[in-house]
């Protein structure tokens, strides 16, 4: 038996688009950018303050998360 392509149900084709990962940055860039120390960077992160994340032992941000720290820290 022939099933219906998604052309027959009415669903639009999926356009595929390229994945582009967004850029990953340690503590110290991170923190850098903040103009804190990585330590407290680190500190922030592990107790909820800063989204990141352990990759064993190091600590990653993603920049948009480091944007939106300081764009609500400017805010209040």
């Amino acid at each position: 038996m022939d099933r219906p392509s998604g052309q027959e149900l009415g669903r639009k084709p999926v356009r595929s688009e390229p994945f582009v990962p967004e850029p990953l940055l340690d503590t110290d860039q991170a923190a850098a950018i903040m103009r804190i120390h990585p330590k407290t960077l680190q500190r922030y992160a592990r107790q909820g303050i800063v989204r990141g994340f352990q990759l064993g032992t190091m600590w990653r941000f993603r920049a948009s998360d480091i944007d939106r720290w300081i764009t609500e820290q400017l805010a209040s």
